[in-house]
């Protein structure tokens, strides 16, 4: 284990793409720990792990999010939200909130919810004159919602590394995804109203105003509804229903006039770059999780847990601590396909529920992904803002991380928060 780790922070601490990171650590601990050529195996398992029906449904959610990017469906929707939410304290950014969620249901993704909201929301800042940095924090914490919100293409992964079903993972993040958007809108709320000057312009909602946003809103409701409701009604797999979920966004693109073969060119590029990149990690990620198996890594870890002779909730708050630390400086993908297989058993082991545990391992994913100093939602929303100094975004994001330490809390003592809704409906 000790030399595993070495190698790991190596090959991370040399700057190699994290793919390259897991396929070389793989091979790294064949040549060193194997006392049998483990390589010989490694084109099977790839190429066995490939051909999953389950895999497809990850270029398929965010090709589904590409479109309704390219479309402008996005931005109408941002201006929907903000006619029903921009009246509370807080104004916009509760837009910001708001929108992020509403995306997030239809993407999957973080990185492309950050990146959509923020390119839409940025020109509000000085028009109505709010705190930079707060609204750049509240960009970044809407687009966590990108990964805990189904359909997510994280718990997608999570559920193919642990065998665990997906459509119950989607229902189990529905419940904390919205009252985590609460918290963070509740987090706002509070330090307008406790300083005012972070504040900007509000203006009260009319009848009028709210009924013409109605057809704003309606194109994401409705596309999540059929996405997700059919999954929930039993009708299709989560990679089936992602591909009904393309083929209405296309004929949403085509109702607002914005299908060509430009925007489709545009739509391909951003899904193959995005989606390669994850494939390509997850298999690897299987290579490396083969090689830990097979030199017996996995059990050298088991047996030291087991040797603490610590309550199950004392672990978990060590599991829980230790993936805070590891995710400050390490990928959030590669933070899961690395120690997943290995911790999940572990977990299992205690008597928690893997559904649960794949709600909280997301949950502890988001807030990685806004800690220094590899949080990348804030790099994100930085290189969207396009000006200033990096500094302000995690400033900002600082009181919308508390409100996720609050949140994985919230899962701790109340863990039918996430096992309800699938209980119900299973």
């Amino acid at each position: 284990m000790g030399i595993a780790l070495i190698l790991l922070f190596v090959l991370i601490a040399l700057g190699l793409p994290i793919a390259a990171v897991l396929g070389w650590l793989a091979v790294l601990l064949d040549w060193l720990l194997s006392p049998f050529p483990l390589q010989r195996a490694f084109g099977e398992i790839a190429w066995s792990h490939s051909i999953e029906f389950t895999l497809i449904a990850i270029p398929m959610f965010i090709m589904m999010g590409e479109i309704l990017l390219r479309s402008g469906i996005a931005d109408r929707m941002y201006n929907g939200v903000a006619a029903w939410l921009g009246w509370l304290p807080g104004g916009l950014m509760h837009a910001n909130i708001g929108a992020s969620a509403l995306f997030a249901a239809t993407s999957g993704s973080s990185v492309a919810t950050a990146a959509t909201i923020g390119t839409t929301a940025m020109p509000q800042v000085d028009r109505h004159g709010y705190s930079e940095r707060l609204f750049l924090g509240s960009l970044a914490a809407g687009g966590t919602l990108g990964i805990l919100i189904p359909p997510s293409i994280n718990m997608i992964i999570y559920g193919f590394l642990t065998d665990t079903s997906v459509p119950r993972l989607f229902m189990a993040g529905l419940i904390p995804g919205i009252v985590l958007a609460a918290i963070f809108s509740l987090v706002i709320v509070v330090l307008c109203i406790v300083k005012p000057s972070l504040d900007g312009d509000r203006s009260a909602p009319t009848a009028r105003a709210l009924l013409a946003s109605l057809p704003a809103l309606a194109p994401p409701l409705g596309l999540f509804a059929v996405v997700i409701g059919s999954i929930y009604a039993g009708w299709a797999t989560p990679t089936e229903s992602a591909s009904i979920g393309v083929i209405v966004s296309l004929m949403l693109a085509a109702v607002y006039r914005r299908l060509s073969w430009e925007m489709l060119v545009e739509v391909f590029i951003g899904t193959i770059r995005t989606s390669s990149m994850m494939i390509l990690i997850t298999l690897l990620a299987f290579l490396l999780n083969f090689v830990i198996g097979a030199t017996g890594m996995a059990n050298v870890v088991n047996d030291f847990v087991s040797g603490l002779n610590w309550s199950p909730l004392s672990t978990m708050l060590m599991i829980l601590l230790v993936y805070l630390v590891l995710g400050m400086f390490m990928d959030t993908l590669a933070m899961i396909v690395l120690t997943i297989p290995i911790v999940t058993p572990i977990v299992v082991g205690l008597g928690y529920d893997p559904i649960w545990f794949g709600v909280m391992m997301v949950l502890v994913a988001e807030t990685s992904v806004l800690t220094p100093p590899i949080g990348m939602l804030c790099y994100v929303v930085h290189g969207v803002r396009g000006r200033g100094d990096l500094t302000d975004v995690f400033i900002g994001v600082t009181p919308f991380i508390a409100a996720l330490m609050g949140m994985i809390a919230l899962m701790l003592a109340w863990p039918e928060l996430a096992l309800w809704l699938p209980g119900r409906l299973y």
